[in-house]
């Protein structure tokens, strides 16, 4: 009962921080023209420190939570992690991956990308999500890339690793691999897609010019959605390109390793309640 608690509590801790964060990405297509004016010379930076805030201190409920499970499955066949270990293992991998962000790259190409999936994938939705979203933390501490943006890419990476837990668990490690190289290609598109919403209700260059591209109050849903595209495909899939492709790669060639490295830690940092089958006694 105890575990199903703190799972229980754990989906809901993110489910209440991604639909603030869902919010906090989509609240400005309700702003007026002047509301939008007012904020384009200072864009985000008002909510910024509360979402970092907010999504700081979920992670470490979620965390919290997680460590504080009692023994068994949490549902989906991964046994919990004793609270010391999971915590070295977790901060040993954000560490890693947040390093993984200063190698060089091409264009929109990141390696910190497979990590996040890999840990999802093998240690369920909490803990990818947390893995997602503290490796942007730290790596941006490591490149100097504060700015308003970084809670939105925490966001973005944390839902990487949160879905990627909900993937299913092929018994064939080679389809295994494509599948989660499959997932990686789409999230190596979707998580450019998504972060540009960060900008680009207030990127238009005059709200009373019609360029074409942008968003302005009062358009129909139809005529954002189309907007949006011509300006993603304008401004940003080649760079998703590269990191999708990538992506794939990674997967493919270090992937094998990398999974059953995680896995082998996954079976010795974790427990399961055995039920024995003790003889009735009799009198």
């Amino acid at each position: 009962m105890g575990s199903r608690i703190s799972v229980l509590n754990s989906r809901s801790l993110l489910t209440v921080g991604s639909a603030i964060g869902l919010a906090a990405f989509l609240y400005p297509f309700w702003l007026s023209a002047p509301a939008l004016r007012a904020n384009t010379d200072d864009v985000r930076t008002t909510e910024a420190p509360i979402i970092l805030a907010i999504l700081t201190g979920l992670c470490l409920l979620t965390l919290l939570v997680e460590l504080t499970r009692a023994g068994g499955s949490g549902g989906d066949g991964r046994p919990t992690l004793t609270s010391s270990k999971a915590v070295a293992l977790l901060g040993v991998l954000v560490a890693i991956d947040a390093v993984l962000r200063l190698v060089p790259t091409l264009l929109g190409a990141s390696p910190i990308f497979v990590l996040i999936i890999f840990v999802g994938a093998v240690f369920g939705p909490s803990f990818g999500f947390v893995m997602g979203a503290l490796t942007l933390l730290l790596s941006a501490f490591l490149t100097g890339g504060l700015g308003p943006f970084l809670p939105y890419q925490m966001l973005g990476a944390g839902w990487v690793g949160l879905t990627a837990g909900w993937l299913p668990r092929l018994e064939d490690s080679r389809q295994r691999l494509v599948l989660l190289a499959i997932f990686g290609a789409i999230w190596g598109l979707l998580y450019g897609a998504l972060l540009n919403l960060y900008a680009w209700p207030f990127s238009a260059p005059g709200l009373d010019v019609d360029a074409g591209l942008y968003w302005i109050p009062g358009l129909e849903v139809r005529e954002i959605v189309s907007r949006y595209g011509r300006f993603y495909l304008v401004t940003s899939l080649g760079y998703d390109l590269f990191r999708s492709l990538a992506t794939v790669v990674l997967c493919l060639a270090v992937g094998g390793p990398v999974l059953r490295l995680l896995e082998r830690y996954r079976e010795r940092f974790g427990w399961q309640v055995l039920e024995a089958s003790l003889p009735k006694c009799h009198r």
